[in-house]
């Protein structure tokens, strides 16, 4: 018998500064299922069955990195879909963004975004 049990499902997890606003963002505005557990924490219900945890914490500061990705079949239908609900795609001229915020110079194509939180996610082709 071994102490640790690491057989469960991982998940991964990710604070905000504002539950509520994380709610309606995830939920509302990106169309994922969002629940609440036993401790009043979020939970991201994604398309493969995996759940991320997104909790509250005071200061939150967000990371200078992506958090996570979600892959898309076609760049430019997600871009204009999510740019109609509001999402303001980031600029990053050092590394070529186009006018939409879609990187395009190697590797799959990727545009950057930000919750309420300033956490960065993306959308990528493939």
């Amino acid at each position: 018998m071994t102490i640790m049990d690491l057989t469960r499902a991982p998940f991964s997890g990710f604070a905000v500064d504002d539950l509520p606003a994380a709610r309606a963002f995830y939920a509302e505005t990106l169309g994922l299922t969002v629940t609440e557990n036993d401790m009043g924490m979020l939970e991201l219900h994604l398309g493969t069955g995996a759940i991320v945890l997104i909790y509250p914490r005071p200061g939150h500061v967000p990371a200078q990195y992506t958090i996570l990705n979600f892959p898309v079949a076609d760049i430019e239908t997600a871009v204009d879909a999510l740019i109609a609900k509001g999402i303001v795609f980031q600029q990053y001229p050092d590394m070529g963004t186009d006018e939409k915020g879609v990187f395009r110079h190697g590797g799959p194509l990727i545009a950057w975004f930000t919750d309420p939180a300033g956490n960065v996610l993306s959308v990528l082709e493939g």
